[in-house]
């Protein structure tokens, strides 16, 4: 039960090569063209061109490095990230608006809109910050915790 030879073609498509008509040339490993044995973390500004913009670490198809070499930049960038030589990451600003939340300003205020009615007033319900529930008998305080306006007072109190 082998696999079966193609001798006649089939109703599928050949599959071809991805082949769109350019030529690029292949980058070589830097490090290997200056005959670099050890890469130090220290050198901030070699390490930064194998960054992208947001303190990522450039992929080896991009940067151009060989296998070796690119642990050893990734091995240097992560300590020096650890030293606070390099940022983990960047904050960028973009101008494009995306992001959660979304803008309000196409639909305008909130009270203009007619799909609610007026908002209620205040019902003397509980607000934002109150401790007690409504209608809860407060705590009594314990015997001998007072509070005494001055050290004096506090003196007297206990004579």
């Amino acid at each position: 039960m082998g696999r079966k030879s193609k001798s006649a073609p089939s109703g599928r498509s050949e599959r071809k090569g991805k082949d769109t008509g350019k030529k690029f040339k292949k980058k070589v490993c830097v490090f290997c063209k200056e005959g670099v044995d050890w890469i130090d973390y220290k050198d901030v500004n070699l390490l930064r061109k194998f960054m992208s913009d947001r303190a990522k670490i450039r992929a080896r198809r991009v940067s151009g490095n060989c296998a070796q070499h690119q642990r050893d930049v990734a091995m240097a960038i992560k300590s020096a990230r650890e030293l606070a030589l390099l940022p983990y990451a960047t904050r960028v600003t973009s101008s494009r608006g995306g992001g959660r939340g979304g803008r309000r300003d196409d639909r305008g205020p909130r009270e203009d809109r007619g799909d609610r009615g007026p908002r209620p007033e205040n019902t003397g319900g509980p607000q934002v910050g109150d401790t007690a529930l409504p209608g809860a008998i407060p705590e009594e305080q314990p015997v001998g915790t007072e509070i005494v306006g001055t050290l004096e007072d506090a003196v007297e109190a206990e004579a």
